[in-house]
């Protein structure tokens, strides 16, 4: 799971990069950046997210990205197709921020089968 975690951690922080020319570039670098941290703490600090606070915060984040994924959801019939998604930048984003939700999810799940009971 921790080598899983690091290599979400840098693709999410490439994803972050690359938005330094778009108009919402730091919107964008924020939605990536969250699931970032999340996955850089799992693979380098993994006790820091199974604690009581950081499960907590995780498992927030989680819920906020539900609603996201409900905010950017593409309306463009066919938007996983590359012929939409290229032009369409609602499609982008859709796509992009469930891309950010599955590895928050990930996260989510391998720290949940690892935490201890309360």
């Amino acid at each position: 799971m921790r080598i899983v975690s690091a290599l979400l951690f840098i693709l999410l922080v490439l994803f972050a990069v690359v938005q330094y020319n778009d108009p919402d570039g730091l919107l964008w670098a924020v939605i990536y950046g969250i699931p970032a941290l999340f996955c850089a703490l799992r693979a380098f600090k993994p006790d820091l997210v199974k604690s009581l606070w950081g499960y907590r915060t995780l498992s927030g984040a989680v819920i906020l990205y539900v609603f996201g994924i409900f905010w950017y959801w593409p309306q463009a019939p066919g938007f996983w197709r590359q012929e939409v998604f290229w032009v369409t930048e609602e499609a982008r984003e859709g796509m992009g921020m469930m891309i950010a939700f599955a590895a928050l999810l990930i996260v989510w799940l391998g720290t949940r089968n690892q935490r201890k009971p309360i």
